[in-house]
């Protein structure tokens, strides 16, 4: 299935495209975001956040230091930031791949994964266009996340903010 691509135009977008992806996942849902630093993965998992832990979005930040947050709600979000490990052994040792099933996980630098790499994964690639510019593009390995895909789409297209000759988000 082909994937979607989207601009934003502002942090404040970007979080909403997360809101609104967070409303279709569940429980292991697997996010693998990819893109350079400042590139907005942060500010996209604020917006996911938001829709399945209300009560911890404002706590979300960065992991690269911790590795990984975990955000508690109606359904709990694991945010892990692999920059600083080497490979899937390095993550395997710790454990974390443990806690990717039970809650939606939302994978920075998931190249460093490998084989733990599961065989469903929603990926994200946030790309630079400009000062607060995005292009955020949305592909799928598996049928959970392709229909994940179909039904974003779907809400994109629904939106009163939605220019449906060019799909951005506005």
């Amino acid at each position: 299935m082909p994937g979607l691509q989207i601009t934003t135009d502002s942090a404040s977008a970007t979080e909403a495209l997360g809101a609104d992806l967070g409303t279709l996942l569940n429980p292991g849902s697997f996010l693998a975001l990819k893109g350079d630093m400042g590139g907005g993965k942060t500010c996209f998992t604020r917006g996911l956040v938001s829709t399945l832990a209300p009560e911890s979005a404002h706590l979300v930040a960065s992991p690269t230091y911790a590795i990984m947050n975990s955000y508690p709600g109606n359904i709990t979000v694991h945010h892990f930031d692999f920059y600083r490990l080497t490979g899937d052994n390095d993550i395997a040792e710790l454990g974390f791949e443990d806690y990717f099933y039970d809650a939606v996980c939302v994978i920075e630098w998931s190249e460093r994964l490998d084989e733990l790499l599961p065989s469903d994964v929603l990926i994200l690639l946030f790309e630079h266009l400009g000062k607060n510019r995005r292009l955020i593009s949305i592909t799928g390995s598996g049928q959970k996340s392709d229909e994940v895909i179909s039904q974003l789409k779907e809400i994109i297209r629904m939106k009163k903010n939605f220019d449906q000759r060019a799909e951005y988000l506005l």
